[in-house]
Order: C-alpha cells, then sequence, then structure tokens
C-alpha cells in the first residue's frame, strides 16, 4: 500500500439538475446534504462553509433549533457560485452577493467546473475517496480524463491523489479499503476510456504485462489507455503473466514492444527479458515500476513516468 501511487519509480447523491425551491418541492430528507458532504463536493473546510453562514447568510435554507444543518439542492447551487467566483479572483463579499441571488439549476459538471485550480480538485477527490464517495469521484475523474487526456489527468491528479490515500495509510495503518475503491473506479474509467480502434497506427500490438507474481495493473491500464490516444493498439495480459505465457505472445505475436511492469523487487527478474524468444525484428522491452534494479537491466530500457513510456513505445512502432 505504501507504493501503490509509484508509476514507474453521508448526504444525497448529486445527479442531474439540482433546481431551486421555487422550481421544485420541498427537499426529503433523503435529499438534503451534511455540512461533510457540501464541503466534499465544493473542495472547501466545513469550518469555511460555517464562515460563509454566519457572515454572507449563505447557509441552508431551513435549519431548526438543535437540528444538524442540511442543505437543499439550491443552497448547494448557490454555494457552488460562491465556490467558482472566489477562485476566479471574486471577493468573498461580492461573491455573496451574487451567489445569493443565484436561481435556477446547476448541474453536477458545473459543481467540477468550479475547480479551477487543480490541487483543488485534487483534495476534493481526497475528501470523497475517504468517505467512499463513489459517484463524485467516478463524474470528476471522467470529466477530467475526457477534458485534459489520460496523461495529464495522470500525472496532475490521480498520482498525486494516490500519494495522499498513501500517505494516510503509512500514517495510520488503517483505509486498505479505500485504494482498493480507488483502485477499480480507476481501473474500470481508464479501460472505459479505451476505444475500438480501427485503424491502428501498428501493424502488431504492443503487450503489457506485470510479471511474475505481481498483482498490480493500475499502472498498465493508465499506459494502455494513453497509448489507445496515440491509436497504438496493445494486448494487454494483466497481472501475475508468467513467462511462458509472455514468451509464447511474443512467438506468436512479434510485438514491437513489450512493456514489463514490476512494483515489487521479488517479481523484477531479468529473466522476462532476458529469456524470451528470438525473433526478427526484436522487440523494444520498456521495464516500468520500482521493483526493477538498474544494474541488472543495462540492456534495456527503465522509464520513470506516463511521458516516457509512451514516448519510448512511439519509437518503437515508428512515430
Amino acid at each position: 500500500m505504501a507504493t501503490l501511487h509509484n508509476l514507474f519509480n453521508s448526504g444525497f447523491r448529486v445527479v442531474g439538475l439540482l433546481t431551486s425551491r421555487n422550481d421544485m418541492p420541498m427537499a426529503t430528507q433523503e435529499e438534503l446534504l451534511t455540512v461533510a458532504a457540501v464541503a466534499r463536493r465544493l473542495g472547501v473546510a466545513p469550518a469555511t462553509l460555517r464562515t460563509w453562514d454566519r457572515r454572507y447568510g449563505l447557509g441552508p435554507s431551513s435549519h431548526e433549533m438543535g437540528e444538524h444543518r442540511r442543505y437543499c439542492p439550491a443552497d448547494l447551487a448557490r454555494l457552488t457560485v460562491m465556490r467558482r467566483l472566489i477562485s476566479s479572483g471574486v471577493s468573498a463579499c461580492d461573491a455573496a452577493e451574487q451567489a445569493l441571488l443565484h436561481k435556477g439549476s446547476i448541474k453536477v459538471e458545473e459543481i467540477l467546473d468550479s475547480y479551477i485550480v487543480r490541487e483543488d480538485l485534487v483534495s476534493a477527490l481526497h475528501r470523497a475517496a475517504k468517505t467512499l464517495d463513489k459517484n463524485f469521484l467516478e463524474t470528476a475523474l471522467r470529466k477530467d480524463l475526457a477534458e485534459f487526456g489520460v496523461e495529464a489527468s495522470w500525472s496532475e491528479v490521480i498520482v498525486p491523489l494516490l500519494f495522499l490515500i498513501g500517505d494516510d495509510w503509512q500514517a495510520s495503518g488503517q483505509g486498505v479499503e479505500i485504494e482498493h475503491l480507488l483502485t477499480e473506479i480507476l481501473k474500470r474509467i481508464l479501460r472505459e476510456n479505451i476505444e475500438e480502434i480501427t485503424q491502428p497506427i501498428n501493424a502488431h500490438p504492443v503487450l503489457l504485462a506485470s510479471v511474475g507474481d505481481e498483482m498490480h495493473s493500475l499502472a498498465l491500464h493508465a499506459l494502455s489507455a494513453a497509448l489507445a490516444e496515440r491509436k497504438i493498439e496493445c494486448y494487454f495480459l494483466g497481472p501475475r503473466t508468467p513467462l511462458s505465457a509472455l514468451s509464447g505472445m511474443i512467438s506468436r505475436s512479434a510485438p514491437p514492444a513489450v512493456f514489463l511492469w514490476a512494483q515489487l523487487p521479488q517479481n523484477a527478474d531479468p529473466k522476462f527479458f532476458k529469456e524470451i524468444p528470438v525473433i526478427r525484428p526484436m522487440p523494444r522491452i520498456v521495464l516500468g515500476g520500482p521493483g526493477w534494479d538498474p544494474e541488472q537491466c543495462k540492456d534495456v530500457v527503465i522509464v520513470s513516468d506516463l511521458a516516457n513510456a509512451c514516448a519510448e513505445i512511439e519509437r518503437a512502432v515508428g512515430l
């Protein structure tokens, strides 16, 4: 868990439109958001929401003494306007005036648009992961990948998020379930990002594999999705690929490049590139992951990040 991020070296769910109170029936208890849930969606601290309520009147539309604060969809829409205006440089006082006048509807995508600074998005995703907010994680990650592409989303959002989750685990020894949920969400979304390539630029697919008993394969999913954006087709062999399977695929498919991932040193055995079949032309061997020992891998390429891996594979296919 401590190295999961190493790539190469209770509120309601916001779905559809959030409308103002004048446009919808009174919100039911299930539709109301807690302070923590609103803070998580907006990427601000709960204390900030309490300050906005106290100073500017941007609190829950209805709050009875002795009851927990609950925000309705219209409250969330106004707070989203507040958040976006402040991020764009408007003073809090002026932003509050405009937010209080806001009426109409707002989509969940508009909430995500308020994260002008990428670090704010990472912080919001971190909070969502810790509270197992699957809906927010999936919506935000899909939107970011669609807008910025796999390589930028991976390096600027996903890897920093994984670092935060890994640091949490190192500090407390707890939260393995958070890492597992996030990893499965990421794998599924990255697979969705790989559309069928009707006219790949490579005549023979590239091989991607986690070797030995290596169970980690998130890096392979990221690389496969990034290569698909470049119209480079791959065979995805996945985790725990033995030498026999790797050799069989190399003999049968004659790949231009073979990418081997090993996160743990015990899986980074040089035999996986030294004992493969001899074919003509020989594939370019590219290694990724912190498990490899550079002293044992001087005759092959070890890459340090996703961009380097894509660049090496592009060279292998003739780009």
